[in-house]
């Protein structure tokens, strides 16, 4: 338990001094292909350890093992941890992308392929320089290059490539777990933070599709799930940009969410959907060629303390309980009754900084169904856009 809040304090040492300047994209991408650097050093450190046990004990080596100094030990270790971030760059920039409508094999033997060849290339090379600085030769030497030649006929290369296909493995188990249990979710887990149940403030919002059923029926139900998988890929670069987190897909429902402090900054939670309706707009013609429609949403605010942790019945995921999400919900359901497409409740209106961008009109005391309290609810408005309200 100490290792594990030793590494979440660190972690967030890390994100504070040497992250904190990037773009919430650029920190996003970061954080997604650090992890890959420190599995494959993590591998490498340990496998080296257990080669370096064998070789201690063995009075002489062949020519061509390169003996473990502590220049070969620091660039061995800066190579493979700049491998690993390679291998995550590829897989998150690259491969997703180039995978991501495969069935699982092909998803599995494409990428060993990919990587199978990437990987022969860099031992090729980083073998050449680690063998150059040990002899002190050029990397173009006739000796340096005969080395090679008698490593790559060796069962020292054949352990090589074990311990590489063993740490690929591993990072790619990684990354396929992290993409389907979302990034941030993985993250809690490695740092422990709701290894124990904590209560915290947090904002959420309800994100809606309109006329969700009409447009199934009318697509039926394959192209409406691809419709559902465009229609949400287009809100991850704004959700990413403004810190946000998401808790759930549900159907054609999306619940979003942010620690009180992130969500309030630059009035994150705001922008945030004000980003994914221009993001989905910008869209209009793909969905209206695909499927002859571009869908349209709606969404309510909320913030309330919440008790959030680790449940593990059948599967393990981060938890939320509190009000906050029933009532953000029955906030949701009023927005085809009031005609508004941005309901925010009143206690989080006041701990917003509202500017010359942002609007909100008063739609007065409203009862919540299956609630006992009423609740004031304004409507958000893009001052540009409405002229007519009061910005507060």
């Amino acid at each position: 338990m100490r290792i594990r809040t030793f590494y979440y304090e660190l972690i967030l040492k890390f994100d504070s001094f040497v992250i904190m300047s990037l773009s919430a994209k650029n920190k996003y991408y970061l954080k997604r292909i650090l992890p890959f650097g420190i599995i494959w050093l993590a591998i490498s450190l340990l496998l080296l350890w257990s080669d370096y046990a064998v070789l201690a004990d063995q009075s002489q080596v062949d020519e061509w093992v390169i003996p473990i100094t502590p220049a070969i030990f620091v660039f061995s270790s800066v190579s493979v941890f700049i491998v690993g971030c390679l291998v995550g760059a590829i897989e998150v920039f690259v491969v997703n992308k180039l995978f991501a409508n495969q069935s699982f094999p092909k998803k599995i033997i494409g990428k060993f392929l990919l990587y199978t060849t990437v990987l022969f290339i860099l031992v090729f090379i980083l073998y050449l320089i680690a063998a150059s600085i040990v002899s002190k030769e050029s990397v173009f030497s006739k000796s340096v290059w005969n080395q090679y030649v008698q490593f790559f006929t060796s069962i020292t290369h054949v352990s090589t490539w074990v311990q590489l296909l063993f740490s690929l493995l591993v990072s790619l188990i990684y990354a396929e777990v992290s993409e389907n249990l979302g990034q941030n979710i993985l993250y809690n887990f490695f740092t422990g933070r709701y290894h124990k149940p904590v209560d915290e403030n947090r904002i959420f919002m309800f994100v809606d599709m309109k006329d969700s059923t009409t447009i199934a029926e009318k697509l039926g139900h394959k192209n409406y799930f691809k419709l559902l998988k465009d229609y949400y890929q287009s809100f991850s670069d704004a959700i990413i940009k403004n810190y946000g987190e998401v808790y759930q897909y549900v159907g054609d429902e999306i619940v979003i969410t942010w620690r009180l402090e992130n969500g309030l900054k630059d009035n994150r939670c705001i922008r945030c959907f004000i980003e994914m309706k221009t993001a989905l707009q910008n869209q209009k013609n793909k969905f209206e060629k695909r499927y002859g429609k571009l869908p349209d949403f709606k969404a309510a605010l909320h913030f309330g303390e919440v008790t959030t942790g680790e449940i593990d019945a059948l599967k393990k995921d981060i938890f939320f309980t509190g009000d906050v999400l029933n009532t953000t919900a029955r906030i949701l359901g009023l927005t085809t009754e009031l005609k508004e497409d941005f309901l925010i409740s009143e206690p989080l209106s006041r701990k917003l900084d509202f500017s010359d961008n942002y609007s909100i009109k008063d739609l007065g005391t409203k009862a919540l169904k299956g609630k006992t309290q009423s609740i004031k609810i304004f409507a958000i408005r893009q001052s540009s856009i409405d002229k007519t309200t009061k910005t507060i």
